[in-house]
């Protein structure tokens, strides 16, 4: 490790760095210790942010489209730039493998890329004699973006890029756990953007609830929990604010009986350990046929006993540590459960000895519905594999579930596959993968996995209010 990390760090607003009369801990997951200390955004400092991102939306809103998309160029251009060391503080305060935070650094700059080639000029609806009519695009206002800890960088990205581009000024919020890369990014960006347009705090829940709350931001962003996103919701109606929100998921994976075993295996574990499965849109349940499940279970374990969980900064580690003490403990409430109740453990990993929160890589059979592991959302590394026989029960199964973020089919028979795939109540249904996103595809969830949708001409939209321009010519 060669990063650097100051022992306090600033926020940005207005364009200036500040420091603030509090602070809080930061937390290496790997080891368990603190290893900064960032600020405890104050109510002034907030009221402060956002005068100054309400006094740059008059200028900054006025931008052409053509301004935003250099400046979003040259985002990309500096995050490139600082790519080693923004990889090391995401590792750093993450816990995730050096090798992947590098990946989220490239896939935070081709998501940037993919926002900035997205305009959305005047469409007219209609144009004759009598009347025309045009369909405007306007940014809202000043923006108020809350993060969470799995993807500090990347998620930042698919707030910031899609907001900057419409023509919004920011208020950016990360998660208490893993704030030091957005804080970096605020110094990246203080030379780059007019003062006011970006502004990064930090601190912890009473700061979300003053974003959610204000009257002058117009519209909140938000990824993290069911729960969490009711209470934005709730306070965000105080002044009617725009939410976008992506929250929890429990996607279900439904593997159907023509599937070759060890020709899925390595994409079925992955799609669920990825990121130590602290992903929302992750595979977090999965049916096989009954005749099928020991051969599967057989190919999913051999590919579980060749990944590595480990230090994220050991270079043989390929799964890092649950990113902080309090979702350690929700996930192993989750395991023990499952298994006082009749879960069997098939198959269970290796881990450090270490301070930090690593939790094994565990496979379990037999889990029914009334356990956890399969009412509620785990993130973490669990793979609970259920059986069925009958394709239609399965599918009933797949979707009882207030969440309905994704779902996936498997199969040798694409169209076999796809026509059940449009029968999972999910916001995004994959046919023999799990996931897969871009940034010109919107991504977003049914039932209680959130409202609204990110990336894509309609992930910007998202950040504009439509105005009609009719004219009577005659």
């Amino acid at each position: 490790m060669n990063v650097h990390v100051k022992p306090t760090l600033p926020m940005l607003i207005n364009g200036q760095l500040v420091a603030s009369n509090k602070t809080f801990d930061v937390t290496n997951p790997s080891t368990g210790t603190t290893f900064t200390q960032c600020p405890d955004c104050t109510k002034e400092q907030f009221e402060d942010a956002v005068a100054a991102a309400k006094e740059a939306f008059k200028t900054w809103g006025k931008t052409s489209y053509e301004e935003r998309k250099a400046l979003l160029e040259q985002l990309g251009a500096r995050l490139t730039e600082n790519a080693d060391t923004l990889a090391e503080l995401i590792t750093l305060e993450n816990g995730k493998p050096l090798a992947k935070a590098k990946q989220e650094i490239a896939a935070s700059v081709f998501w940037l890329k993919g926002f900035a080639a997205v305009d959305f000029p005047v469409e007219v609806l209609k144009d004759n004699e009598t009347q025309r009519v045009e369909l405007h695009r306007k940014p809202l206002g000043v923006v108020g973006l809350i993060l969470p800890w799995n993807y500090p960088l990347m998620t930042a990205m698919f707030k910031l890029a899609p907001a900057l581009i419409a023509g919004n000024t920011i208020v950016v919020k990360p998660s208490p756990y893993t704030p030091v890369t957005t804080l970096i990014l605020g110094e990246i960006v203080q030379d780059l953007y007019p003062a006011g347009v970006i502004n990064v705090l930090s601190g912890g829940n009473e700061l979300g609830a003053w974003i959610s709350g204000h009257p002058d931001i117009r519209k909140v962003s938000f990824t993290g929990s069911t729960e969490t996103g009711k209470k934005v919701m709730q306070s965000a109606s105080s002044n009617m604010k725009r939410v976008t929100m992506e929250l929890g998921g429990n996607d279900a994976g439904l593997v159907l009986d023509d599937i070759d075993p060890k020709m899925i295996a390595n994409d079925l574990f992955w799609s669920r350990f990825s990121n130590n499965g602290q992903v929302c849109v992750a595979m977090k349940r999965l049916f096989v046929p009954e005749k099928l499940a020991e051969p599967i279970a057989k190919e999913i374990v051999e590919v579980a006993k060749n990944a590595k969980v480990g230090d994220g900064f050991d270079e043989d580690s390929e799964i890092g540590p649950i990113q902080n003490k309090m979702q350690y403990e929700k996930v192993k409430a989750i395991f023990d459960d499952a298994v006082s109740k009749g879960a069997k453990v098939l198959f269970q990993s290796e881990i450090p000895e270490s301070d930090g929160y690593f939790f094994p890589i565990t496979i379990l059979t037999d889990v029914k519905p009334g356990m956890r592991i399969i009412d509620e959302e785990a993130f973490g590394p669990l793979m609970p594999i259920l059986t069925y026989t009958d394709e239609e029960e399965a599918l009933e199964r797949v979707n009882d579930s207030e969440y309905g973020l994704g779902g996936s089919v498997w199969s040798s028979d694409v169209d076999r596959a796809s026509a059940l795939a449009e029968r999972i109540e999910s916001g995004t249904a994959w046919v023999n993968q799990h996931p897969s996103m871009a940034p010109d595809i919107p991504y977003g969830g049914a039932k209680q996995s959130g409202i609204g949708v990110e990336s894509g001409r309609w992930g910007v939209e998202e950040y504009t209010q439509m105005q009609v321009v009719s004219v009577k010519k005659t």
